[in-house]
Parts: structure tokens; sequence; C-alpha cells
């Protein structure tokens, strides 16, 4: 049996699912961030021209009652890529995603895993790996109280001190 996608446990999630980002560059070759490099703009009036299959997955998922949070954790000045996050980030609300976004030099005091997480349910915890590139090279889940304790303090910790999406703007 293969293992569940992080899409299948969305659709199974029952009460929350929070998500900790704490690289400042992802998978580089993505098409929306080449296409973003370029110029290219999403226009939040135009909802035709960026809805995707994830945030259609995404407003499902909250409109079965599930709280969905992305907070991210990033330097400052803000790399090339968090500015495009930042620029895209209207379309995670417009889903109905909650995403905050806190200055790493204010997480100095904070205990954080080493890697980006997705955790379900305060039960299961979906680990990504990225390589120094910044592509994707795999993902775990895993339900050990001791990783799902650590990721539940480590995400509440980031919220409380991070500027919602509407309040932020990016130095």
């Amino acid at each position: 049996m293969a293992a569940p996608t992080l899409e299948d446990l969305l659709r199974r999630c029952e009460r929350s699912a929070v998500h900790l980002e704490t690289r400042d560059g992802y998978m580089r070759d993505d098409p929306m961030f080449v296409a973003w490099q370029k110029g290219h703009r999403d226009d939040p009036a135009d909802r035709n021209s960026w809805w995707r299959p994830w945030l259609s997955l995404i407003q499902q998922t909250t409109a079965r009652g599930v709280d969905v949070r992305r907070a991210r954790v990033i330097s400052e000045p803000v790399s090339d890529y968090v500015q495009f996050e930042y620029d895209v980030t209207f379309s995670n609300v417009a889903a109905g995603e909650q995403v905050r976004w806190l200055p790493r030099h204010r997480t100095t005091d904070l205990a954080l895993p080493g890697n980006d997480f997705w955790l379900l349910d305060d039960t299961l915890v979906m680990v990504h790996h990225f390589g120094g590139d910044g592509q994707f090279t795999g993902e775990e889940v895993a339900t050990e109280p001791a990783l799902v304790k650590l990721c539940t303090s480590a995400f509440e910790a980031v919220w409380e001190r991070a500027t919602p999406h509407e309040k932020y703007r990016p130095a």
C-alpha cells in the first residue's frame, strides 16, 4: 500500500492542518516562480487566471470546518523567492488559509524542527525534505508523540509571534 499523499491526508483531516515553512527558497524551477521572475503578476480580481487544484482542496478542507494555518519563518531582507511567496499568498487566503510571517531574527529563542512540516489533527506529522538548492527530496509521515509535541509547540510559538499576512510588509 502506498503512503498517503498530503492531499489524501488533508481530505481526511477533521480539525486542524498547520504548516511551518522555514526556508528562504524552494523549487526555483517552479513555473509560477519563473513566470513571476519574468514580470508576471496574478491579478486578484481575475480569479480564474490563478485558481488551481491546490486552492480548491484548501477551500474544500476549510469548508468542512478544518482550521488551516501556515506560518513562514523568513530572513529579512527577504529573498526573491519569499517576495514571490508574499505576492501570491493572497490566493492562499482566498482559499480560506490563514497565513502569518515571522522574521528569522525573532526566532532565536524558539526550538524549531530542522525541517518544514504539516501537522494534521495534532496527531500526524508530514515532514518535508529539501536539498540545498531548494528542490524537494522527499517526505515522511510520523505519529511519534514526542515529534508531534515538538511540532505542535514549535508551530504555536511561531504563530503567536508572527504577523498576519494582511499586516506584514516584506523588508
